[in-house]
């Protein structure tokens, strides 16, 4: 009998403790997808004609990331971005913009108009400074490849994802709340999992170790090299901008993915 009753007791604590945390977890989306369309109110000035070269052909290529955290797993996105502008010969050119919230560069690939940002805010908000950004140049989000962490690819592992869902990354879910719609393309940089029970939080705002700086090189190399052949593609990716589009735009295509390993040669890959 008290052994039921000890079970009873312990059903409606975990019960209960469940109901609070989801409570917690919705409530916490919702104020960030508040926040999220309170800073976008502001108004955005076009950019001129003489800022983006020409009326053209135009791609917004974002690194997510926090600001302030360069350096770390979860901004490995703003370390691929700058790897990208180095091998565009614009690495001194970023310049700070207020009205997007961010580091932008204009550049070109081939005869595309490109524009580089890296959000100054913090990843759960970086689709302010992108949604900012896309109205700024006049970039529609099918032509917005956002670059970001994945902690289910190993580290040395790269993948192209075209749409869909946030799948847990609050960065890519703010910029999907911000621009509603999923229809951006993304560059998915591994990073993997801890190997021991470390909280996720810490291990994506830590460094990589000496050992991963020397995957992480060959991966940002072949990082810019995937930016530059999707950047360099003829025709954009149309797909309808709307959440539901996105998603089922995605479901119609095949995930490229390729491997990033220093000990071989990078293939595509099917999802």
């Amino acid at each position: 009998m008290r052994k039921d009753t000890v079970l009873s007791g312990l059903s409606c604590f975990l019960l209960h403790f469940f109901q609070k945390l989801l409570h917690f977890v919705t409530m916490r989306r919702f104020l960030m997808r508040v926040m999220n369309r309170v800073l976008l109110i502001d108004p955005v000035t076009p950019a001129t004609e003489r800022q983006i070269h020409t009326q053209g052909r135009r791609k917004l290529v974002v690194g997510l990331g926090n600001t302030g955290m360069e350096s770390t797993r979860h901004s490995v996105g703003m370390a691929v971005l700058g790897a990208l502008a180095a091998r565009l010969g614009a690495a001194d050119r970023w310049h700070g913009d207020k009205q997007v919230s961010g580091e932008v560069i204009v550049s070109e690939v081939q005869h595309t108009h490109v524009v580089l940002l890296r959000p100054k805010l913090f990843m759960n908000i970086n689709g302010v400074s992108v949604a900012r950004a896309a109205e700024k140049y006049g970039i529609k989000p099918e032509d917005i490849l956002l670059v970001h962490d994945e902690l289910d690819k190993p580290l040395g592992k790269i993948a192209i994802k075209h749409g869909g869902s946030a799948r847990g990354h609050n960065g890519v879910r703010s910029c999907v709340d911000c621009l509603q719609t999923d229809v951006m393309l993304r560059l998915r940089v591994g990073i993997g999992r801890p190997a021991e029970k470390t909280m996720v939080q810490h291990y994506v705002l830590g460094r990589f170790s000496s050992e991963e700086q020397k995957v992480l090189d060959s991966v940002l190399v072949q990082s810019v090299d995937l930016l530059l052949s999707q950047l360099s593609q003829e025709d954009s990716q149309q797909s309808p901008s709307s959440p539901a589009g996105g998603r089922q735009a995605a479901q119609k295509r095949k995930e490229k993915e390729r491997s990033a390993s220093p000990a071989e040669e990078s293939a595509a890959v099917q999802n």
